[in-house]
């Protein structure tokens, strides 16, 4: 069971745009770190309704859209920097 085969194929393209949001809002100063998911989350609805239409598909899509945005980016992170990202976090 793969997460990504129930994203519609439409929405494929919110994936990496929500990547490169998260990253702006990352370093992003006035922003902090527990907003961005939400934001992100926020974006995907939006966008995802205005592009494919307002509808309960579009909502649950959306929401997938984001799940599978940040999801990927943390496997991502955590296979790059494995344990040494947590122990500098822990670090400082």
């Amino acid at each position: 069971m793969n997460l990504i085969d129930y994203l519609n194929q439409n929405y494929m393209m919110l994936v990496p745009a929500l990547w490169v949001l998260g990253f702006a809002l990352k370093h992003t100063p006035a922003i902090p770190d527990w907003m961005i998911i939400w934001i992100l989350l926020f974006v995907s609805i939006t966008i995802g309704s205005i592009a494919f239409g307002f509808s309960i598909e579009g909502l649950v899509n959306g929401i997938t859209a984001a799940g599978v945005a940040v999801l990927g980016h943390q496997m991502f992170k955590q296979t790059l920097l494995g344990n040494n990202s947590i122990k500098n976090n822990k670090e400082q």
